[in-house]
């Protein structure tokens, strides 16, 4: 009985307990909150963090949305062939549409593979130079700075053209002063990491992460010898071969890929001969211009991303129906796969990519046999194995 009551005793101080408690509560404004029910799944705008002119590019592309590629260990964004008309002070809208979406793809730098400005006159006076320099700055150069986004690049023949005269001489010695002068400016500096500036602009060396980088001046089709002894220096270096990639920038391409490049003097001279040396030398990939049109390729073991144009004047590709288009390429780098480099290529007025199933499955120029870069030799039909033997004869068509 007495066990009894103490439960009893026990029961009843619990139940007051419990009351005093709930008063308590109860006067406590937070507390007496009640949760309020879900909220309906209305799809809200989200906030994208990035800049408004960004963001109002991506809007107006007319799509759900813009296709940006899984992020590799490195990721470089690649633009070329940015100028007009001689003398231009103005670029295509492309162009600043490209800086404007950079903070959307977020590479680690940005790469140009040369015609910056619209040289290449001899009627251009030194304050035209300077002041299509000073656009350039303004369009481009300016704004990667301001985000801290290194910059390199290769002269172009529009910039400053290597093409000799008669006697010897540089027939654009003014530009290629005008250019030098230009990129000697300390505010100007492009932010990468040099390994060897030699001959800036038109050859040295950098880095970032684990790739080494060596701009040549393609900016006509010929290297003097004693450059491309510097040039076979510099892939030995320690820089160079403890890099995990090494990435060749230069304007003119080694083959021919486009109407109305398809001749010499529009590709590097003895093109079959660099292939080989750059291929000893464990190059990964030439970046080219100039020939205004994205092609994917090649040659041997060495990969060759012809870059397509922002600027002026796309080309179409050489024995091809497809209409010609601006084009910017973000390249992302894996050093964990097989083919190390992935290239995600947009139609810069749709903002839409380019599947490299559309492109020509090869090239056949004046120069030389080009494979596109998902596709072997002996993937070939008969067919079009004939076309480049017709062409070319079998000597030269091997790729």
């Amino acid at each position: 009985m007495q066990r009894w009551r103490q439960h009893f005793l026990i029961l009843i101080m619990s139940c007051c307990l419990t009351l005093a408690l709930h008063a308590c509560r109860s006067s406590d404004p937070l507390s007496s909150r009640v949760e309020p029910p879900p909220a309906p799944l209305v799809q809200q705008p989200a906030d994208s963090g990035l800049p408004a002119e960004t963001q109002a590019i991506l809007d107006s592309a007319g799509t759900d949305s813009v296709y940006n590629p899984p992020r590799g260990d490195v990721r470089f964004v690649v633009v070329s062939d940015l100028n007009g008309v001689y003398g231009s002070v103005d670029y295509d809208p492309e162009v600043d549409r490209a800086i404007a979406l950079l903070p959307f793809w977020q590479p680690d730098m940005v790469l140009c593979s040369g015609d910056m400005v619209a040289g290449q006159s001899p009627t251009l006076t030194e304050p035209q130079l300077q002041a299509m320099w000073q656009a350039f700055d303004a369009h481009v150069a300016a704004p990667l700075r301001a985000e801290k986004l290194p910059y390199g690049f290769t002269i172009g023949n529009h910039d400053a053209s290597s093409a000799l005269g008669v006697t010897g001489g540089f027939l654009f010695e003014r530009e290629r002063r005008v250019a030098t002068d230009y990129w000697a400016d300390p505010a100007h500096d492009p932010g990468v990491e040099f390994a060897d500036r030699f001959e800036f602009p038109f050859y040295y060396t950098f880095t970032h992460d684990d790739v080494f980088f060596l701009a040549w001046d393609g900016s006509s089709h010929h290297i003097p010898d004693d450059k491309l002894a510097w040039v076979e220096q510099a892939l030995e270096s320690p820089a160079a071969q403890s890099a995990k990639l090494r990435v060749l920038l230069g304007h003119l391409p080694l083959y021919a890929i486009s109407v109305g490049r398809d001749s010499p003097g529009e590709v590097m001279e003895n093109a079959d001969k660099l292939q080989a040396m750059l291929e000893r030398h464990r190059v990964h990939t030439y970046i080219s211009g100039h020939h205004h049109t994205y092609y994917p390729a090649h040659k041997g073991a060495l990969q060759l991303l012809h870059m397509g144009i922002l600027g002026s004047g796309p080309r179409p590709f050489i024995d091809s129906a497809l209409a010609p288009r601006k084009t910017l390429t973000v390249l992302d780098i894996r050093y964990d796969t097989p083919d190390l480099t992935t290239y995600t290529t947009y139609d810069m007025q749709t903002l839409q990519p380019i599947e490299m199933a559309e492109l020509p499955r090869f090239m056949a120029g004046h120069n030389g046999l080009l494979l596109r870069r998902d596709v072997m030799m002996d993937e070939l039909t008969a067919a079009e194995k004939s076309v480049c033997i017709d062409r070319l004869g079998t000597e030269r068509c091997w790729a």
